[in-house]
């Protein structure tokens, strides 16, 4: 019994010690998919889209796992097997890149630094708290890199988990704000499409995400051995509660700002401070620094985990193109300078366009969904299988019908071949 005790521990002591990229993935995807989106779904149309987000996650479960199984049992990143599948995989997976690269940062960014301007009892310049958030995440990795990363994921992740449930248990315990007689409007009509499709493309995460993971697994595995169910511990845990907190974000939005007499304002930055509103009616009004706090430090996360995963991509693609040495970490740094250089740049000349081109990110993740899942998929199935049950399979080819069939109808109703 007590050999047995004494391995159960073991055991659980290695599954915690492994925890590191799962959580990283559920720090960069809880930012404008779930403080944002999900709430939006929820404040916009009560409990109608619970079931489609819960769908969603599912039906790309696999695809996301890919990337970590990938990597534990060929101790190689997606972007290798990219290059190796064909040059026309590998190029669009670079370009798309850049593109969510540079966007992605200036969105996240612009959205931080919104809730940190709420939240001050000063009013200063939402440019200038960018910059500054900016240098503060630039100082963290770069002397950090990896290490400092994933103390700071895990703490965040800590906090925000536990005032959201928190939250959510009080707006339960108060009961729905929504008149007994409302009847909200309809998200299934085509009208809606586009609000549907950007909340799929990001819910959990944008699908270039996978291959993050893939990249903050092998940087984990340079500090200790992780073993194939380590790893996908670390992987499920991490992605399973993206999964619950989008769920709990739709139910505070169905719960407190359905059915109210307020306009839901569909910018993010205006959006997340109406959030703060909603978490301090739901507590108390004496939370609302606090929730401001731990609103921020969630998009901080965000912010800083994007940075440092997009970096890791580009600078892994310009690795495998051949134009310089593998492991180097200056142009790793190089890489997140100009990445932060191009986000700040995309805020100073284009901030009032920002909210249209984060929606085109959400919306151009959700195309291009279906053609990197099948490219994972394929990775997968290429080298004998490499241990996939059937239910995975099963899962993975419904997946690739849904994803598919929903981009082709979106493309129908977007050149106007719907009314």
């Amino acid at each position: 019994m007590q050999v047995q005790q004494q391995g159960w521990r073991e055991r659980w002591r290695g599954r915690l010690q492994a925890l590191g990229p799962g959580i990283l993935m559920a720090t960069a995807a809880i930012g404008g998919s779930h403080l944002v989106a999900s709430t939006q779904a929820g404040a916009l149309y009560g409990w109608q889209l619970i079931w489609l987000i819960l769908l969603v996650n599912i039906l790309k479960y696999p695809f996301f796992r890919f990337g970590v199984q990938y990597t534990l049992q060929h101790n190689e990143s997606l972007l290798q097997g990219y290059q190796r599948k064909g040059k026309a995989y590998f190029y669009s997976f670079i370009g798309l890149n850049i593109i969510a690269a540079v966007v992605n940062t200036a969105g996240v960014l612009l959205l931080t630094a919104s809730l940190l301007h709420y939240a001050l009892p000063w009013p200063v310049a939402v440019p200038l708290l960018c910059a500054l958030i900016l240098a503060v995440c630039l100082v963290i990795l770069l002397l950090g890199h990896y290490r400092a990363l994933d103390k700071v994921a895990k703490l965040i992740m800590l906090l925000l988990t536990v005032a959201t449930v928190a939250a959510v248990i009080i707006a339960v315990s108060n009961g729905s704000n929504a008149p007994a007689d409302f009847a909200g409007p309809s998200p299934w009509q085509l009208v809606s499409l586009g609000f549907l499709v950007a909340l799929m493309g990001w819910m959990p995460a944008p699908i270039e995400i996978s291959a993050i993971s893939s990249l903050w697994l092998k940087a984990k595995l340079r500090q200790q051995t992780i073993s194939r169910e380590q790893g996908l511990f670390d992987f499920n845990l991490g992605y399973w509660l993206t999964a619950a907190l989008a769920l709990v974000f739709v139910s505070l939005g169905a719960l407190v700002q359905y059915g109210s007499e307020q306009d839901i304002a569909m910018a993010g930055a205006a959006f997340a401070q109406q959030l703060i509103g909603m978490y301090a009616s739901t507590i108390g009004d004496w939370a609302r620094p606090l929730v401001a706090l731990i609103a921020f430090l969630c998009m901080f996360g965000t912010t800083i985990t994007v940075l440092d995963g997009y970096a890791r991509t580009l600078n892994e693609s310009c690795t495998l193109l051949g134009w310089q040495q593998p492991d180097n970490r200056a142009s790793l740094s190089g890489w997140l300078l100009l990445q932060a250089a191009s986000g700040m740049a995309l805020i100073l000349f284009f901030q009032a366009a920002l909210g249209p081109l984060l929606t085109f990110a959400m919306t151009l993740a959700f195309l291009t969904t279906p053609v990197f899942a099948w490219l994972n998929y394929s990775l997968m199935t290429g080298k004998g299988d490499m241990g996939l049950s059937w239910p995975l399979k099963l899962l993975s080819w419904a997946g690739l019908l849904y994803l598919t069939g929903f981009a082709l109808l979106f493309l129908a109703w977007f050149s106007g071949l719907l009314s």
